[in-house]
Order: structure tokens, then C-alpha cells, then sequence
């Protein structure tokens, strides 16, 4: 061969492998589609990170903190807030998504790799470690993650199915009227500078005579919030479930937020039982109980903005009755009464 030869050849080779070939994509773009993990990687990961996983899911102000801080109650059961692996980006993909990390951990000369693409493998082992650090300083063999899945919806089982197909997953759903309320109040305490004129307006006058608001006579909403919130709540509670039970199966778990709080030794003893821990004890039933009557959000939002959080009462049932006008009512109903009855929601 000659040198001209040797050398285009060289070339070719090179300029082949190099990063400067790869499509960077355009800023903001989803970048390359990573593949899931397969069983065998999973068997793998699991010699080297043991402990069961799980993950709570819920729209935004459904009881997820809640439900966390009852479910590791349980002396063999940890679970933290929010990583967000799979329900608010940047999320857990990210760390692979760039295509010039996926050549690298697809490059043929990568000898680690087993002449597979090794980023579903980087994601468990980042995700794994992350979760079992905490539960193994404190003995717990059972470990999860609770993170609001209201911005991506069905996507996140989606996304989690492809890292943890072993893995656990819990949907808590809330009547989506209280939802909407919770999370307009929560806007006007912890969010203030965030909020629209006509959002700042209605704030100021509910702070100053909250009476009209209480009663249902004056909306806290705008229409178009209402009805985004509406559609929010009609699309994660359908597309969750309908995802959580088509990929998870029987690793699937929903419970309604008004039954946990109606009977909630009922409701986390079958929760626990669904994660494999053991039979709980009469210890538990007592912590379970104190627990219960705390309301750590209620306290904080006193504190932050007594004017707005007092005359309210936290985490009640059915408080949508007394603060939706009958417009509200009205565009509420017309968008998510379907949903609400499907889950045994009165539309009245």
C-alpha cells in the first residue's frame, strides 16, 4: 500500500471516530434516544446495589409528602424527596444524553463497554448509589424516592420504566378540585413574586377580607388557571395510571389520598405489604398515628404568611365545595368530570 494510501486510510479512520463528526443538535433539543436496561444489566446492578426501589408519583399538591413521611415510618423502609430522576429536567437522563457521552460510552475501542452502549448502565449505578447511600447509614433494606410527576405526566413511568423495570411505583391521587386549591394557595405563600398582576390582585384581596373567597362567592382563580389546572389534573392522573399499569403490572400501586387520611393504618399496612417489608407492630400503629396529626406545610406557611395560610384549613377534604363559585364549578366539571368519577370523586 502506499503512503498516500496509508495515510487517506488513517484519515478516513480517524476523522470516522472523531467527536467533532458527532451531531451536537440544537440547543434545547432532546438530544440521542437512550436504550433501556436490559434484564441482564439489571441482575448486575443489583449484585453490586441490592436494596428494592421504589418511587412515589403524584400531581403536585396530591399528598406525596405526606404519604413519604408515613411509608418510612417502617423500620425497614427509607424515602426521600424529590432527586426528580424521571419527573422535572434536567432529570436523571441527562447525564448520558449529550451524543458526544454516548459515542463515548458506545466506542467500539471502549473495552468496557462489552460492545454495548454502557449509559443505561451509568444511569441505574448514579440512581442506585444516590439511593442506597442514605438507607444503608440507616440499616433500611427498602428504599424510594417520592417526586411530584406533574410536569411530564405518563413520560416519567416511561422514563423510570427504562432504568428501573424491577423497580417499585406508587400513584397517590387527590380529588383534582383540592388540588387546584392547594396549589393556588401554596402560589400565594411561597410564590408570590412569581404571580401574574390579575394572581397579585386576587392575593391582595383575599388577603385583606378572605370571607367572600371562603364562602364561594369570590373566585381565587383566574378562568385560564382554572382550566389549565383542570387539564393538568385530567392528563397525570390518566396517562400516570394508564402507563403505571400497562409497564409496572402488579410493581404497580395507586391509593387515594382521602383513604389514606379515612384509614390510614388500613392504607399503609397494604402499601407496606406491597413493598415486601414485614408485618407491622403496634409500635408502628402509635407512631403512625402521631405522625398523623402532624402538619409540618400548614406550619411552615403560618409562619411565612400567616395573613393568607390562617383562615385556611390544611389538607381538607372536599374544601373545593366551599371555595369553588358555580362558574368554577361550571369549567371544572366540563373538563374533569370523566376523570373525577372514574376514581370515585362525587361531581356534584
Amino acid at each position: 500500500m502506499s503512503i498516500s494510501s496509508r495515510i487517506s486510510q488513517a484519515l478516513h479512520i480517524l476523522f470516522a471516530r472523531s467527536p467533532q463528526k458527532i451531531d451536537r443538535g440544537q440547543p434545547g433539543s432532546a438530544g440521542r434516544e437512550i436504550p433501556p436496561i436490559s434484564a441482564e444489566e439489571v441482575a448486575e446492578a443489583r449484585q453490586f446495589f441490592p436494596l428494592d426501589k421504589f418511587f412515589i408519583f403524584g400531581h403536585a399538591r396530591s399528598g406525596t409528602t405526606m404519604l413519604t413521611r408515613l411509608v418510612r415510618l417502617h423500620p425497614e423502609v427509607h424515602c426521600n424527596y424529590q432527586a426528580h430522576f424521571f419527573t422535572r429536567p434536567p432529570l436523571l437522563q441527562s447525564l448520558v444524553r449529550d451524543n458526544e457521552v454516548g459515542a463515548w460510552l458506545s466506542r467500539g475501542s471502549n473495552r468496557w463497554n462489552r460492545g454495548k452502549d454502557l449509559s443505561p448502565v451509568v444511569l441505574r449505578a448514579a440512581a442506585d448509589f444516590i439511593l442506597e447511600r442514605d438507607a444503608r447509614q440507616l440499616g433500611k433494606r427498602i428504599v424510594g424516592d417520592k417526586s411530584p410527576s406533574s410536569l411530564l405526566d405518563g413520560e416519567a413511568v416511561r422514563l423510570m420504566h427504562q432504568v428501573y423495570p424491577d423497580g417499585r411505583l406508587i400513584y397517590i391521587v387527590r380529588d383534582g378540585r383540592d388540588t387546584a386549591i392547594s396549589h393556588r394557595f401554596q402560589a400565594f405563600i411561597d410564590f408570590p413574586d412569581q404571580l401574574l398582576p390579575e394572581d397579585l390582585r386576587i392575593r391582595e384581596e383575599f388577603s385583606r377580607q378572605p370571607e367572600p373567597f371562603l364562602h364561594g362567592e369570590r373566585s381565587i382563580f383566574t378562568e385560564k388557571g382554572l382550566r389549565r389546572a383542570a387539564e393538568g389534573w385530567v392528563r397525570n392522573v390518566t396517562q400516570t395510571h394508564q402507563q403505571g399499569q400497562q409497564l409496572f403490572g402488579e410493581q404497580y400501586f395507586s391509593l387515594r389520598y382521602e383513604d389514606m387520611l379515612r384509614n390510614p393504618w388500613e392504607e399503609l399496612t397494604r402499601l407496606w405489604s406491597f413493598l415486601g417489608a414485614s408485618l407491622p407492630t403496634a409500635e408502628l400503629h402509635e407512631a403512625l398515628n402521631a405522625e398523623m396529626a402532624q402538619n409540618p406545610d400548614a406550619d411552615w406557611q403560618q409562619q411565612k404568611a400567616k395573613e393568607i395560610a390562617l383562615p385556611l384549613q390544611k389538607g381538607k377534604q372536599g374544601g373545593w365545595r366551599d371555595l369553588f363559585t358555580a362558574h368554577d364549578r361550571e369549567i371544572y366539571h366540563q373538563i374533569a368530570s370523566q376523570t373525577l368519577q372514574a376514581w370515585g370523586y362525587p361531581v356534584q
